[in-house]
């Protein structure tokens, strides 16, 4: 993989250098000191994936992510010295495409760097993302069986979402009630080490409260849930939200699609499934079977997504009743809740 350093300090250069290059099939494409520079150097030369800082001179790495993809995009890794710190800006960046965060790695006096196995594998994980075909597998030939609408729960509105699933989440929750009679459940993918801060980040963004999913959290009207682990997060035959490691072999966790069909297995009333901006075919397959137990389903259109893959899979195996814009997708959530 050729890997690309933005970074205005020669300490973290350094760092992320040595780390890139300790393994054998990674090779530094260029550096930069600012994110213009960093515009101007993908322009010329897009490399596999971009190691981008946030705060430096010139340009900083939120409006440098922007530009390269709106006009040259690739893989980009948000590597900023304090992740806690900038979180504002992590997820700003990330609502334009990055894909994931984490902290620089720091090099010692005596040459050690501190932090290299995160940062490994977090790039391990994104060469396997955009190393994947664009290729869709094949449907189950048999899916749940719609389940007769149950007293006692609200309409659920379930969400997955991945790269730009940020922005479009806040965009999302800022246009439906404060308070109505739908309860909302979202599964992101993002690393567990982000997760409250997401929640407060879009509860700041949407003026909602959002919280963070424990095991045994029960759904009701009005609540806002976000998965908050590094497993996947289900619906039990209880009704409760709860995380699971299995299947272990699934690459994204959490995965939209184990989250969906669990849903559509046990929740006792009709919902509405929604699945946004972000790259790879999770969540199509889920909102199938979504669809087929009756819910209302919905998929990000192209040209408002950062990245049209999973809307792009749901589109193509039937499995959304509406295609929309990011603007229109409230409007027809709180229209189909309406409905139920």
């Amino acid at each position: 993989m050729r890997i690309a350093i933005v970074n205005d300090l020669l300490m973290a250069t350094e760092a992320l250098r040595r780390v890139v290059s300790s393994r054998p099939d990674h090779t530094i494409a260029w550096t930069a000191k600012d994110g213009a520079e960093a515009v101007a150097k993908c322009a010329r030369d897009r490399p596999d994936l971009i190691l981008m800082d946030m705060i430096m001179p010139v340009m900083n790495g939120v409006e440098s992510t922007r530009l390269i993809m709106r006009d040259t995009p690739c893989a980009i890794l948000v590597v900023t010295a304090t992740v806690d710190g900038n979180i504002g800006l992590v997820f700003d960046a990330m609502g334009h495409g990055a894909l994931d965060a984490v902290n620089t790695p720091v090099l010692g006096a005596g040459g050690q760097v501190t932090g290299r196995e995160e940062l490994l594998r977090k790039i391990e994980i994104i060469g396997k993302l955009t190393g994947r075909p664009g290729r869709f597998a094949s449907f189950p030939g048999t899916a749940p069986e719609g389940l007769p609408p149950g007293s006692g729960h609200p309409p659920m509105v379930a969400i997955g979402c991945s790269t730009g699933g940020p922005a479009a989440l806040a965009t999302i929750l800022a246009g439906v009630p404060e308070r109505w009679r739908a309860a909302v459940v979202v599964a992101q993918h993002v690393d567990e080490m982000f997760a409250a801060e997401l929640a407060t980040w879009l509860g700041r963004r949407t003026s909602r409260r959002v919280e963070v999913a424990v095991r045994g959290s029960r759904p009701v009207a009005g609540d806002i849930w976000l998965a908050g682990t590094n497993d996947h997060v289900v619906l039990t035959a209880g009704c409760t939200l709860d995380y699971t490691r299995e299947p272990l072999d699934c690459f994204f966790r959490p995965s939209v699609d184990v989250f969906f069909k669990s849903m559509a297995l046990n929740w006792p009333s009709r919902g509405v499934g929604i699945l946004l901006t972000g790259m790879g075919r999770d969540g199509a397959t889920g909102l199938l079977a979504l669809r087929q137990a009756g819910w209302h389903t919905i998929a990000q259109d192209e040209q408002s997504s950062i990245v049209y893959g999973m809307p792009r899979a749901a589109a193509e195996l039937g499995a959304a009743v509406e295609v929309l814009p990011l603007d229109d997708i409230a409007a027809a959530v709180v229209s189909a809740v309406e409905k139920l």
